[in-house]
């Protein structure tokens, strides 16, 4: 079975707005690594809107090693897009999502393979609210946003996790892994998405 790992950046006030962190070349090549070893990563349609400047730095590099490593990366790895507007995805490596999120996201957790992870953050809560997120990779830059949205804003319930180890980078940017332990009502408690 594969787990399905949260993996976001966030400022230290809880901004998970891209631009207010500045990723250098020492975190462009841990999510670079991140993603080749991936099976596939889930995209909402406004974070894989944005992703799509990877898409066209594969097309037009810029130079910078790490960019384009990154770039790279970001083009090979597989996307399942959730989207009710989007007709196609344009991208060789992308596909739309036939079912509902948590349908697709048992099917792939049952599949065997590399991890599954998660980079938007519309995702991230409706599958935590699920229990379905087993890991939380949380990358916290030194920089206080002063505004932008937090990102476990529309969560009500407590949920307790277990810290397994973090990773510190030399910007001073923290990442955290964080093991989910529960969840009210979680899917990964009961093996049964029909009492969710």
């Amino acid at each position: 079975m594969r787990k399905i790992i949260a993996a976001i950046n966030m400022t230290l006030d809880g901004s998970f707005d891209h631009t207010s962190v500045d990723p250098d070349e020492e975190i462009h090549q841990h999510y670079a690594d991140l993603l080749r070893s991936a099976d596939a990563i889930l995209y909402g349609r406004v974070t894989f809107e944005l992703m799509r400047y990877w898409q066209e730095l594969v097309k037009d590099p810029s130079g910078d090693p790490s960019l384009d490593d990154f770039a790279a990366a970001m083009d090979r790895t597989p996307k399942v897009v959730f989207s009710r507007t989007l007709g196609s995805t344009d991208w060789d490596s992308a596909r739309l999502a036939t079912r509902s999120l948590e349908e697709e996201v048992l099917d792939l957790r049952q599949g065997s393979g590399k991890d599954i992870y998660v980079g938007s953050r519309s995702l991230i809560i409706q599958l935590m609210q699920h229990g379905l997120i087993d890991e939380l990779q949380l990358c916290v830059h030194p920089v206080i946003a002063g505004g932008g949205p937090p990102l476990f804003h529309d969560l009500k319930d407590r949920t307790p996790l277990k810290l397994n180890k973090t990773k510190t980078f030399t910007s001073g940017a923290v990442l955290f892994y964080y093991e989910l332990l529960e969840a009210a009502g979680s899917l990964r408690n009961s093996g049964d998405p029909a009492k969710d």
